[in-house]
């Protein structure tokens, strides 16, 4: 009984990770070795996301729902619909998650970044990868 309710734990966990889809990849040929990527991004109810950094110049623009957003040593906010977030390459983000318990919510989010960059890197390796390293 205990063993299924951790494994019931874990797949809840798993689930409320946020699922991310690349809507858009160009190379920028006036920005040699830039690209942009465009994706959404859809937070379950009470969904939230790892601790990352993203290496890039981060857009966010909330599509649906709520969202709470911040940077390390940054302010906390929860944005709605039609409200827009910043990161910077140097940024560690440190929060990103659903503000309902019970709507999911979603994000367009643009990003410009070195070509082949991967769209984010977790926070254990995000000290060793910093832009420019």
């Amino acid at each position: 009984m205990k063993r299924i309710l951790i494994v019931m734990a874990f797949a809840g966990l798993l689930a409320a990770q946020p699922k991310g889809a690349v809507l858009l990849t160009r190379d920028l040929p006036e920005f040699a070795g830039k690209e942009g990527t465009m994706l959404t991004v859809e937070y379950a109810p009470g969904g939230s996301g790892e601790v990352h950094r993203h290496n890039a110049h981060v857009f966010v623009y909330v599509l649906e729902g709520s969202v709470v957003m911040q940077v390390k040593d940054g302010k906390e906010v929860t944005l709605g619909v039609g409200e827009t977030f910043y990161e910077s390459p140097a940024d560690i983000h440190t929060v990103g998650r659903n503000a309902s318990q019970t709507k999911p919510a979603k994000i367009l989010v643009f990003m410009l970044k070195e070509k082949g960059a991967p769209i984010s890197v977790p926070a254990r390796q995000a000290v060793d990868q910093k832009p420019g390293k």
